[in-house]
């Protein structure tokens, strides 16, 4: 297999402000954060980052604010000190980059209100095929479905894996599931997806759309993957959750350097479900997200615990 593979990330990025809380605030209230930081965030940022930590080379390509943004310099910055390539960030005339305050509670959960600039979903990309020489997998959102989608067509016309991150569907959002070679939906988004709550259901409900192999992550439930015409389960590694932010990008980063790898796709999710749990411990979004060494530890260690 393939170690260190080239990957790039396509999609959303934001800037957020992240507070850990006791408990979210009541309307017309004050609420003291036990904790703060400001990062990165965004699916396809995020999973960039989470991807760099597990030994991927990763260039990310999304719509920013212009060159007077400051959220965009910020973001730039905690970019290139988790060594990810920005040379693709296309800086959108007259926009601000998107922006979240965002509450973690004691058990981990959260609380999220974002300010997205409709102008960065205008942008476009003028050269797909220049952007992929040398890429062994891509991921994408669907966040700016029709800036992300030229680059899922020309990557697969080369035949290199697509990972879509299904999040709840947008405009564009069927062409983009009909145009990856695979798709890890949430929970939300898939039965937002499919229109149906039973989510085995739901899965085959959306194959009959799209050649991609797919699956479906519920937190603490695992996640399901269709094996064929079989829907299977892969249960979710037990941690003490302190704050679930970014799990979903992180697993999403994994789950494409995995494929980058060569890997097929049920390790790709083992190990995607390793490195999401391990973000789980920590609080401070992308940044509990684990190296590849941690994330191999992990792994030989649950390993042992099951053998005979």
């Amino acid at each position: 297999m393939k170690r260190f593979p080239s990957i790039l990330c396509a999609g959303i990025t934001v800037l957020d402000n992240v507070f850990q809380v006791e408990r979210f605030p009541e309307p017309g209230t004050k609420t003291r954060a036990s904790d703060f930081t400001a990062v990165t965030g965004g699916c396809a940022a995020n999973a960039a980052i989470a991807a760099a930590r597990l030994e991927g080379r990763v260039y990310l390509v999304t719509p920013l604010g212009d060159a007077t943004d400051p959220i965009a310099s910020d973001i730039v910055r905690h970019l290139e000190a988790e060594r990810v390539d920005c040379s693709g960030i296309l800086r959108v005339p007259g926009a601000i980059s998107p922006i979240s305050a965002i509450f973690v509670d004691a058990s981990g959960e959260r609380l999220i209100v974002n300010h997205r600039d409709q102008r960065l979903a205008e942008a476009r990309i003028a050269n797909a095929d220049a952007l992929l020489e040398g890429i062994d997998a891509v991921m994408v959102d669907n966040r700016f479905a029709h800036f992300v989608l030229p680059l899922a067509q020309a990557a697969r016309a080369r035949g290199t894996p697509v990972l879509l991150d299904g999040d709840e569907p947008t405009p564009g959002s069927d062409a983009l599931l009909a145009a990856v070679s695979h798709c890890v939906f949430s929970a939300d988004g898939l039965r937002a997806t499919a229109g149906c709550s039973d989510l085995a259901e739901a899965l085959s409900r959306v194959q009959a759309r799209t050649g991609a192999q797919l699956a479906v992550t519920d937190g603490p439930n695992g996640l399901l993957w269709r094996d064929g015409g079989i829907v299977r389960h892969i249960r979710a590694y037990p941690v003490a959750a302190v704050d679930t932010l970014a799990a979903g990008d992180v697993f999403h980063g994994a789950c494409v350097v995995a494929l980058g790898e060569g890997h097929d796709f049920e390790h790709a999710l083992g190990f995607a479900a390793a490195a999401a749990a391990l973000k789980c411990r920590h609080f401070g979004g992308i940044t509990g997200a684990p190296t590849r060494a941690e994330t191999d530890a992990f792994l030989r260690e649950r390993a042992a615990e099951i053998r005979p």
